[in-house]
């Protein structure tokens, strides 16, 4: 069976909403009684029905997207062992996997001098102590066997596994086959490859919220660079910019502790109060009239309507504080808004003031 996101046509992070509107569409295209005279319209009919049916069960959607990943993971490890030379009748256990990434980062030069300044004598070498390179591979045979097969002895009950310990909504970052390998890249790179308690790095992402979802605390969507979604919690006092780490909610590799997510809240400056800090701005219009004269009006604050009274000879850099109608902080309390005046004519020219501004600065008297 073909890749049923490549079948329908969409993201393998599309919702139940987007796969069924593609499926109709593909349906639609490639459905026998619009395609008479193509004789494979049956077959692709067929094929897209299959591939609507995988993505619609979101259980049978989570074990193919983790069943693809393993593939691909294993596809990977297969090709590190092709490049580094290995046979295909090893297996690649831990320390195949240190003595890859050795050479792989040239430590061989380090930790095997004499092997690596005559490499003719590693043929003689290996073959001279017949006596004890017999038991080695008769003692380490079953568990390598084991290694190789658990993984395909079992896809589903892996499956099940994966699902009931992923968290938000079921994503199955847990340990793949070629977990060992990813372990042993990632404690070269950062230099702690004789520690089997590094943790695995951590994931990045932002999330975007408005100013209402952060004063109601609401849970935001925030999705990962893989395309998989989860729920953050908004804590009190978080504004833009604001750090969220979720301990042991990102991947898992074997020998290694469970990575984080780290959410970055980005607030959305399209709505009507923009951030600072903790405090917040809104625009007031106010016309000529009323910023000469002074007036009473209303603003619209998170919590509803509030008066406030606009000074007489008010200008547009005149900003209003209202205290107590902000964020809140950490500690219980709220920020501020800041009322911003904002100088408006009205819709039509007035004559009245087209006169008035005219004499003033002409110095003409009516």
């Amino acid at each position: 069976m073909r890749d049923p996101y490549s079948v329908l046509g969409v993201r393998r992070n599309a919702g139940a909403d987007e796969i069924k509107a593609a499926w109709r569409a593909v349906a639609k295209t490639v459905h026998p009684d619009q395609n008479k005279d193509d004789p494979l319209a049956t077959q692709r009919f067929a094929e897209a029905g299959r591939a609507y049916e995988v993505l619609k069960d979101p259980k049978l959607r989570n074990r193919y997207d983790y069943a693809r990943r393993e593939a691909e993971l294993r596809r990977m490890e297969e090709m590190k062992r092709k490049s580094s030379g290995a046979s295909e009748e090893e297996t690649i256990d831990p320390e195949t996997a240190e003595e890859m990434i050795s050479r792989i980062f040239g430590a061989d030069n380090r930790v095997k001098p004499q092997e690596s300044n005559k490499p003719q004598e590693r043929k003689p070498a290996a073959a001279a102590p017949q006596a004890k390179a017999e038991p080695k591979p008769e003692a380490k045979a079953e568990p390598k066997s084991e290694a190789v097969t658990e993984p395909d002895a079992k896809p589903e009950a892996k499956a099940e596994t994966a699902e009931k310990s992923a968290g938000f909504g079921g994503l199955p970052r847990a340990a793949a086959p070629a977990a060992e390998l990813v372990s042993a890249i990632v404690r070269r790179i950062r230099g702690t490859a004789n520690k089997t308690a590094d943790k695995v790095p951590e994931i990045f992402c932002d999330v975007t919220v408005s100013v209402e979802d952060i004063f109601r605390r609401e849970k935001a969507t925030a999705t990962l660079p893989d395309g998989q979604t989860l729920k953050v919690s908004l804590p009190a006092g978080a504004t833009d910019g604001s750090v969220i780490r979720l301990k042991e909610q990102g991947y898992r590799l074997n020998g290694m502790l469970r990575g984080d997510v780290v959410v970055t809240v980005r607030i959305a400056q399209d709505g009507a109060f923009r951030p600072d800090g903790i405090d917040l701005r809104t625009t007031l219009p106010v016309n000529l009239q009323d910023a000469v004269l002074g007036c009473e009006t209303a603003v619209e604050t998170l919590t509803g309507a509030v008066k406030v009274t606009v000074p007489a000879w008010s200008g547009s850099d005149h900003v209003i504080r209202l205290e107590g109608h902000g964020l809140p902080s950490t500690d219980g309390k709220r920020g501020d808004l800041l009322v911003e005046l904002r100088l408006m004519l009205w819709e039509k020219p007035d004559e009245k003031v087209t006169d008035l501004m005219r004499s003033l600065r002409n110095g003409l008297y009516l």
